[in-house]
């Protein structure tokens, strides 16, 4: 096959489609260990007096964490056209000899659609998105106009979630170390008189842990939400920024690409125009010889 065509397949119609990424393994794995570390060990550790107010708070968030994601992986981002007709469909493969470029004058050759103006054909994907701003391989799919924002209040409120959770962790932690009693108040500990025993996944069932064991798993869990609060904490203050950036926010990636290319356009023609003006032994453009 000619390195200037693309492969001829069928396009993706959401995130389930196959084949589903390796991204989106690691994070239902890191939502469900989450899920059961924090319901199962970490908030069954706290005095009783805080106890149901973190699963409330907690529960709420991850319960509408997991509504979002799986609506922003749910939604089909493609424009409009393109979800009108099959996706059966095999898409064209696309000649680079004859076409310049995938979309020309508001109309997709692969696609073989008119398309918005502010659409972008996905190459994972492999149709034109509505609104395009990226694609995610978290979510196995394009992340556009038509579900951004549940994108965008996904990273929200995963970066909400492990706030909560990174905090209770580190109370237990700290307490762990003060006053281990405040940590055991629980009824189930009235039979244990060894202070080094730990029960997990109260109140149903009683699994009984030695003090090392109880701490490389919180530790363990804790070190996991600080590194992903971080990653996290830095994809949602850039896309604040980019909604601050310009007037349309899925569009703000596109836009700052655009200026970007712009500047470094600006400057490649402002250094030709200095190459050009010294000695005439120096007014040769190399790649001319």
């Amino acid at each position: 096959m000619s390195l200037k065509s693309l492969p001829r397949n069928l396009s993706r119609v959401n995130g389930w489609s196959l084949p589903l990424h390796p991204f989106q393994a690691v994070s239902w794995a890191t939502y469900l260990v989450f899920s059961v570390v924090n319901f199962g060990i970490i908030i069954p550790l706290l005095p009783s007096s805080w106890k149901y107010i973190a699963y409330s708070v907690i529960g709420v968030v991850f319960l509408f964490h997991l509504v979002v994601h799986l609506t922003a992986v749910t939604i089909d981002p493609g424009e409009a056209n393109v979800r009108l007709r099959s996706y059966s469909k095999p898409v064209p493969t696309f000649d680079r000899s004859q076409h310049a470029h995938v979309i020309q004058n508001l109309s997709c050759h692969l696609c073989e659609l008119a398309v918005n103006e502010k659409a972008k054909h996905c190459s994972s994907c492999n149709k034109c998105v509505a609104g395009f701003d990226h694609h995610c391989k978290w979510l196995n799919n394009c992340v556009g106009s038509r579900n951004y924002w549940f994108f965008f209040c996904s990273v929200a409120s995963a970066l909400v979630g492990l706030l909560c959770m990174n905090v209770v962790l580190l109370y237990i932690c700290i307490q762990h170390f003060i006053n281990p009693n405040k940590l055991r108040t629980d009824s189930s500990y009235k039979d244990i008189s060894a202070v080094t025993i730990w029960l997990l996944f109260l109140p149903r069932w009683h699994v009984p842990v030695q003090t090392p064991v109880a701490l490389c798993v919180m530790g363990g869990v804790l070190i996991v939400g600080m590194v992903s609060f971080l990653l996290l904490g830095h994809l949602f203050i850039f896309h604040i920024y980019l909604c601050a950036y310009t007037p349309s926010c899925p569009h703000s990636i596109l836009a700052l690409r655009l200026h970007t290319r712009h500047e470094l356009m600006a400057e490649g023609s402002s250094h030709r125009e200095r190459r050009t003006v010294g000695p005439a032994v120096m007014s040769q453009d190399p790649q001319e010889t």
